[in-house]
């Protein structure tokens, strides 16, 4: 290590809606030594998710909030520098709940994996064959169970989760419906990432667009949006669809919830089925999904992008930034080397 410095992204106050950069400020500390059977890691890349709105909001979510003044949760690609723990080597890249720093301590149970697809970028641990990747593979086929020759139709679909069920769809046989915000991004999900057809949210023929797209009527709706959009969606499912529940950005505040349609009739008179999940919640699933993605994205069957921020200073915004649109594919972090 060149140097014994840890900077680190603490929350200094709790949002009420999408945090901002105000919200955090960066602190320097020492290094941690391990103790016990801890390691040492230097983390590389560090990651920036939609959910982490959730991890920092008073608003009871699936996990518990970060404290205030405590280093903001986040996924993190790192390499071992110290190991006191014999499952583990100095320069071993591995992935885990690492947090927004430069170093950190932890024990064997807080590292997800080592990362040992030496063949490809390690950043891609963290979005295609990470936390998103591994979403979008269980999302879509253990939940949405996709029959070849449905409709799929994905919203945030330029996303790092969305773009990755849109081709797994599509090679699952499925003709694929994206949703994404303006010309741009519509295009990307047609012209890279496959998508039979794209319709723009923020456009003011918008329903026009979907009744179009989706004139066959909607077998799954992969939703990461909830609120006017998914409302769009609702009225084109076909009998015995199947909504994924994946996330909810386009709803800013939960307290108190959003006025808008009820969904209850929809589902009835459609039989449809609504589910939402959390892929946390299912460690024993990654092994599965990691071997299909790996293998697709060596074979050129699934593309993806990187949105790539350098240095910890651009940490603080970069939540919003999400929420604004401003990225194109996995927004990252990029740790200058110690």
């Amino acid at each position: 290590m060149a140097s014994n410095v840890n900077r680190q992204v603490l929350l200094k106050s709790r949002p009420e809606g999408i945090p901002e950069s105000e919200h955090f400020h960066i602190v320097e500390g020492v290094v941690p030594t391990p103790v016990g059977n801890q390691v040492l890691v230097r983390n590389l890349y560090l990651s920036v998710e939609p959910a982490m709105r959730g991890w920092v909001s008073a608003v009871k979510n699936y996990a518990e909030p970060v404290p205030i003044d405590g280093v903001m949760r986040s996924f993190a690609v790192a390499c071992v520098e110290v190991s006191c723990h014999p499952d583990y080597r100095v320069g071993d890249i591995v992935t885990g709940l690492f947090g927004w720093q430069e170093f950190a301590a932890v024990d064997a149970e807080a590292i997800q994996r080592k990362v040992s697809d030496a063949d490809l970028p390690p950043s891609t641990a963290l979005g295609v064959l990470g936390l998103n990747g591994i979403t979008a593979h269980y999302g879509l086929l253990e939940v949405g169970q996709p029959r070849p020759g449905e409709t799929v139709v994905v919203s945030t679909a330029a996303g790092s989760v969305g773009s990755c069920v849109g081709q797994i769809a599509k090679l699952k046989g499925c003709r694929t419906v994206g949703i994404a915000g303006g010309p741009e991004k519509t295009q990307l999900c047609t012209e890279y990432f496959g998508f039979e057809a794209a319709v723009d949210y923020k456009a003011t023929d918008f329903s026009q667009q979907l009744a179009a797209a989706c004139a066959g009527g909607v077998d799954v709706y992969f939703d990461n949006t909830a609120g006017p959009i998914s409302d769009a969606v609702y009225e084109h499912l076909n009998i015995g669809a199947r909504i994924v529940v994946c996330g909810t950005a386009s709803v800013a505040n939960w307290d108190p919830p959003p006025h808008g349609p009820r969904v209850e009739r929809h589902l009835l008179l459609k039989r449809a089925r609504v589910e939402g999940f959390v892929v946390l919640d299912h460690p024993e699933y990654e092994v599965i999904a990691l071997k299909d993605l790996a293998d697709w994205v060596r074979a050129g069957n699934l593309r993806y992008l990187e949105d790539v921020l350098d240095g910890i200073e651009q940490a603080p915004g970069a939540i919003a930034g999400l929420y604004r649109g401003d990225n194109r594919g996995k927004r990252l972090i990029r740790l200058t080397p110690a």
